[in-house]
């Protein structure tokens, strides 16, 4: 079994020297990245534990936020030097999911990261295991027929092509196929075919040497390269160039390519998925696609189906979209059933993104609220609640009984604190307070695993009060 890995983004070089010398040693796999290079080379993060972040104060703000959307759902920890916490905006304290100071001590690093592992393993041991979901939800039979035919092809090596209208889904197929192969413990690189200009493609892909052409300053590697043993995912192929197309084949049929200004063959390990919203066998006829590149992409087409030919799947699609929400620690939303109903009417022409922005805009005009018909957009209260469609109910006061059991929560907390006899000798209720504070902080970090921020909110305290508070009780 892999040892799980640890990555750091610092542009210290000695610190990250350091760094990779104790994860070692504790018998983690290290990974070193500057923050100047880490979005271009870290391209898998399946088996991520954490990654720490010790950029400088002034380059923080930009390296975090580009790494929480490159690592989304993996706990994120920001290393500072001694004395400097007061200097970290509380906006990028909100962002990470700890802070530590560097030098840590093993004692620190080491519970940190158990803890780290013991809450990735137990979401694995509760979490629902769907051998069939392939992480597309819904239970239509449209949806079933793609999660079958991806089980059909995932070990082969054959070429695949992910036909359908846009926002379908489809690069979340060619992710499902990759995840099942046996190449999923390598790279998976998403490649847009449309939307890289027609003279920069070929450099994507194949790389160039320096000096190939103006601002070629340095020797880059091709994205045919960088999926070297894993997955290539040729997004939008529909809109390749003519030329690019010929190179293309090339590579398929001999699974070898040159850089771009190098006569030196490279040869590549390489699975190719592609996928295009265009009608390729009318492009074909119009002489925009070559027929023998179409025939060696199409060895296994997959039809992913429109939204409006799956409305069953709408409900579960949005109990998903909302739980994104919330794993990326976002303001969510619940529909009312009639909400629901009304959404299922709806012809969907932007398929899934549209519902997915949907969501998101009921869920910044609502947070954490209940959504019903009349918080809809205008468009979609002109449909009317269709007693022909069943929608599972949910009770119409939840908000109501949710606030009841944080009010039954909040009302215990409180008669155990209270509940205490005085002593007949007195007490140090400075201490005593001290003490019952100390163990319910305690049983909120070991409830949310020893994460800071999750533990805060438990707590109803701001992220920063309870680090203070960590540091004045030395837990």
């Amino acid at each position: 079994m892999a040892l799980p890995r640890i990555i750091l983004i610092d542009d210290n070089p000695a610190r990250g020297q350091q760094f990779l010398a104790v994860i070692q040693f504790l018998e983690y796999r290290g990974e070193l990245y500057s923050a100047e290079n880490f979005s271009e080379k870290m391209h898998s993060v399946d088996d991520v534990l954490t990654v720490f972040v010790g950029a400088g104060i002034d380059k923080q703000a930009t390296v975090i936020k580009s790494v929480v959307e490159l690592v989304t759902g993996i706990p994120v920890i920001l290393l500072i030097d001694k004395g400097t916490f007061l200097q970290v905006p509380s906006a990028i304290q909100n962002l990470v999911t700890s802070i530590q100071e560097w030098p840590v001590t093993y004692t620190v690093l080491m519970d940190s990261l158990q803890a780290l592992q013991h809450k990735q393993q137990n979401h694995v041991k509760s979490a629902p295991r769907s051998p069939d979901n392939k992480g597309l939800a819904g239970s239509s039979e449209a949806i079933k027929q793609v999660r079958f035919l991806i089980d059909q092809v995932a070990d082969s090596d054959a070429t695949v092509l992910i036909l359908g209208e846009s926002g379908k889904g489809k690069e979340v197929v060619a992710r499902a196929l990759h995840r099942a192969s046996s190449r999923h413990n390598h790279a998976f690189v998403p490649v847009n075919c449309g939307a890289i200009p027609a003279e920069l493609l070929e450099s994507e892909l194949f790389g160039h040497e320096k000096g190939a052409f103006t601002g070629a300053l340095a020797t880059r590697q091709g994205r045919f390269e960088m999926a070297e043993g894993g997955t290539l995912f040729l997004d939008e192929i529909g809109d390749m160039p003519m030329p690019m197309q010929v190179k293309l084949l090339r590579v398929l049929q001999e699974r070898s390519f040159e850089r771009v200004g190098s006569n030196k063959t490279i040869h590549c390990d390489v699975r190719v998925i592609s996928a295009t919203h265009r009608d390729i066998e009318q492009a074909i006829v119009e002489n925009l696609f070559r027929e023998d590149l179409f025939y060696r992409l199409n060895v296994f087409p997959i039809e992913m189906p429109a939204l409006r030919e799956r409305v069953e799947d709408i409900p579960l699609l949005i109990k998903e979209l909302s739980s994104r929400l919330k794993k990326n620690k976002r303001a969510t939303v619940t529909l009312t059933p009639d909400a629901v109903n009304i959404l299922m009417q709806h012809t969907w022409p932007g398929n899934v993104r549209e519902l997915a922005n949907l969501i998101e805009r009921v869920a910044i005009i609502k947070p954490n609220g209940l959504v019903d018909v009349a918080d809809l957009p205008a468009k979609f209260r002109e449909f009317s609640v269709s007693d022909e469609i069943v929608v599972e109910q949910a009770p119409e006061n939840f908000l109501e009984l949710a606030q009841e059991m944080e009010d039954k929560l909040e009302q215990a907390v409180v008669q155990k604190v209270f509940s205490a006899q005085l002593p007949e000798e007195g007490m140090d209720l400075k201490e005593y307070l001290n003490e019952v504070e100390i163990s319910l902080i305690k049983q909120a970090l070991d409830e949310c695993n020893g994460v800071v921020a999750h533990a805060a909110k438990l707590l109803n305290m701001r992220r920063t009060t309870l680090v203070e508070k960590l540091k004045k009780f030395d837990l």
